[in-house]
């Protein structure tokens, strides 16, 4: 208890140094042993990584070392990774500008401070290639309904789906309805991205079969599109399925960007130009909490 204290008033004292955007904070640390006037974002809490130590004189201890070792290199990764994806979802949203973040890092056999520079991080560099063609209020929109189906479903239920934005013309071209387009004849008003209003039937569409169509400005053109595409040639991840094989072969053959949600895993990733730019794993938005000082 007084290591974990000791850890999370270091964290704060470096944050305030650094003059650290936010707090993230990944493992079981108390509300009431953080204060600070920064913004903290509670990251989803990953399964507890047991190892277990053994006492041995035999020869097979130095081999015992180097595995221990590594699990536990295994697990810093993991949970750096996780600080990581946070930050980086955050300022995919909107939440996060610039600048540096704090993460602390609480496990059942070790704590640790991170500093992570937003700046740096090969996400959102990744992120800003794609804002070059889709401005960055859509591709936000977009990923906040991503987001939000990749961590909760719908109806209980996890799906999958795909958004297609930009280069309509051409995408609309490549494609054809697997089932009556739900947004034929909407004014434009009831099929913009942009309008909180309508994420809700953007959330309800989403299990159908097919794709979304948006325009770069955020009009949703179609849903329930079917991509005449080639994968030919295509190099994509081993085990992905057809949504990530027709939305990364769309993207070479156009210049638009595609965001797939994947049904096993919630997994979000962004293509372009063929190729899986981003892929953020945590896809559960942590919880922010505003903190008195």
């Amino acid at each position: 208890m007084v290591i974990k204290k000791t850890i999370v008033k270091t964290a704060l004292d470096l944050a305030e140094k650094l003059e650290a955007e936010a707090i993230i904070v990944s493992g079981d640390i108390e509300i009431k042993d953080l204060t600070t006037s920064l913004p903290v974002y509670f990251a989803h809490r990953r399964p507890k990584s047991i190892i277990d130590y053994l006492v041995s004189t035999s020869s097979e201890q130095q081999e015992r070392g180097k595995e221990i070792a590594d699990k536990i290199t295994q697990e810093v990764a993991g949970n750096t990774k996780n600080v990581e994806n946070v930050a980086a979802i955050e300022h995919l949203l909107g939440e996060l500008e610039r600048g540096v973040v704090v993460g602390i890092v609480e496990t059942r056999d070790s704590s640790s401070i991170i500093v992570h520079d937003l700046s740096e991080s090969p996400l959102i560099k990744a992120m800003r290639e794609c804002e070059e063609r889709v401005s960055p209020e859509v591709m936000r929109a977009v990923l906040t309904i991503a987001f939000d189906i990749a961590a909760t479903g719908r109806e209980g239920s996890q799906i999958g789906t795909a958004f297609i934005i930009g280069d309509v013309d051409e995408v609309m071209s490549r494609s054809h309805q697997m089932i009556l387009n739900p947004y034929a004849g909407h004014s434009k008003p009831n099929r913009d991205i942009l309008n909180k209003q309508n994420w809700e039937s953007i959330k309800e569409f989403s299990q159908l079969d097919g794709v979304f169509v948006v325009s770069e400005d955020g009009v949703i053109e179609a849903a329930g599109k079917y991509l005449d595409v080639d994968a030919k040639d295509l190099v994509i991840n081993k085990g992905l399925g057809g949504r990530h094989v027709s939305a990364a072969a769309i993207t070479r053959d156009t210049v638009a960007i595609a965001i797939t949600v994947s049904e096993s895993g919630g997994i979000v990733r962004v293509y372009k130009d063929g190729k899986e730019t981003l892929c953020i794993e945590s896809t559960k938005r942590a919880f922010k909490q505003m903190l008195p000082e």
